[in-house]
């Protein structure tokens, strides 16, 4: 675990410590592109952060690479290389769309290509569970078709769910998390070796999010644009390729030694688990994407035209703010990934079904209570932003006591027609060159001058 965490820390800190130059390189070269009637933000915010989260990546994988425990991935796997040619290709593809907006179908055939860059270097899917039948092998072509179908929907998932600050990047963190958990308990708690890459690469993204997620949380410095979103896209689906079809559950000790059918069934949820696992980690970027879909398709669009109508949206329409909407994706996110990396430890525990139940109504309550803004207790007002601290009462001046903004001894310049403060007084006609002109620079100039006299009789005084 100390490597998996140090790779982690590695990654983050690459990744946090290159977005400010990625910033001021992406303000230079004018990959700030003009706000369009989709956005949310309100000003021109610089893209490119995919850049600081590639070499984030690189970097977590030179690190791993000269560790003691996690070097053996490399000599007996091709797997991290081929994720590191599939990565490097997406992140080419990504920059030149932040930069000169490619179309959408040549974004298409650069994710196809490097999903089949990736099979052509052994990261491939080789065999599924099936319920009902156990482990089924895959052909060739069938596994190749399923894993260029798989990288390709999770990173227009992935992508299509970018639309506002630190969203993707926190809700891609949360799934990794989860199935970080999961494989770790694979490959170190049953000895299966398999797991260990995608063990490796889900730490590595793990870092990849939460170092960007500082620059990039509301309101954001700098987005991750399309060269990051699909970037992250692409290395949580070779997790999910690297653990679902290279991993053979039946390895596993899936029966009861008293035999009986219902510990054998419960046992045998391993089996199955990883084929729900990939899909609660994308279930909300992938109902959202499948929801822009039949809307686009419904209103005569293309399927790749943009809108305002995806599932982030419509929480602000509803009156949720801004960080409530991202912070409520977040809580299904983790509900659904962590909900099922529970329940497939201990399944005969009903505390974990009553736990996910529970949690998905207190979901349920903060999705109809847009307008409820909760108040931190008096002794925590200082750990939260302002928006959550209590409001406290003006308080009155006393009496005698001048009024705020006043200072003593200070005169009071007034009008010379009715005594009215400057304030309450129209404003005087300016002249080209700055000067004041009219009657009211005259009432201005002979109030000023009679001020200056007053002064100077106080002092002789």
């Amino acid at each position: 675990m100390r490597d998996y965490l140090l790779t982690l820390c590695v990654t983050a800190a690459v990744t946090y410590l290159l977005t400010g130059p990625v910033r001021k390189f992406a303000i230079a070269t004018g990959a700030m592109p003009e706000i369009r009637a989709r956005d949310v933000h309100r000003e021109p915010t610089p893209r490119l952060g995919g850049i600081a989260m590639f070499f984030g990546l690189c970097a977590g994988l030179l690190v791993a690479d000269h560790l003691t425990n996690l070097h053996s991935v490399f000599e007996w796997s091709n797997e991290p290389r081929a994720l590191l040619s599939g990565a490097a290709l997406i992140w080419i593809i990504g920059v030149l769309d932040d930069k000169f907006e490619i179309d959408a179908l040549i974004k298409l055939g650069g994710q196809m290509i490097a999903a089949g860059v990736m099979v052509m270097q052994g990261l491939t899917i080789l065999w599924i569970p099936v319920p009902g039948v156990g482990m089924v092998t895959l052909t060739d072509w069938q596994g190749t078709l399923l894993t260029v179908a798989l990288v390709v929907i999770t990173i227009n998932a992935v992508n299509f769910v970018d639309g506002l600050d630190g969203l993707a990047a926190g809700m891609v963190c949360i799934a990794a998390a989860a199935f970080f958990l999961y494989a770790y308990r694979i490959w170190v708690g049953n000895g299966i070796q398999a797991a260990a890459p995608a063990t490796l690469f889900t730490a590595i993204l793990i870092g990849m999010c939460l170092g960007f997620l500082l620059h990039n949380m509301h309101p954001a410095r700098i987005f991750m644009g399309d060269s990051g979103s699909m970037l992250i896209g692409l290395v949580l689906s070779a997790s999910v390729i690297s653990l679902t079809g290279n991993v053979d559950m039946d390895t596993l000790q899936l029966f009861a030694e008293d035999g009986s059918a219902q510990n054998s069934a419960q046992a045998a949820l391993p089996v199955f688990i990883p084929l729900l696992l990939p899909l609660t980690i994308i279930a909300i970027p992938l109902a959202d994407l499948l929801l822009a879909i039949v809307r686009r398709t419904w209103n005569g669009q293309s399927p790749f035209a943009a809108d305002r109508g995806h599932l982030h949206h419509r929480l602000l329409q509803i009156g949720h703010s801004h960080s409530r909407a991202v912070l409520i994706m977040y809580f299904w996110a983790a509900v659904m990934s962590f909900g099922l990396v529970g329940y497939s430890v201990d399944s005969s525990s009903a505390w974990i079904v009553m736990i996910i139940a529970g949690l998905s109504a207190v979901g349920l309550v903060l999705l109809l209570l847009p307008r409820f803004t909760p108040r931190a207790p008096r002794w925590a007002e200082s750990f939260v932003p302002p928006r959550y601290r209590r409001r406290r009462p003006a308080v009155a001046p006393a009496p005698g006591a001048p009024e705020e903004g006043a200072h003593s001894g200070a005169p009071v310049p007034v009008t010379a027609a009715s005594g009215a403060r400057p304030e309450q007084s129209p404003p005087p006609a300016r002249t080209g060159d700055g000067g004041v002109s009219g009657v009211n620079g005259a009432t201005a100039v002979g109030a000023r001058s009679r001020l200056l006299d007053g002064r100077k009789a106080g002092t002789r005084g």
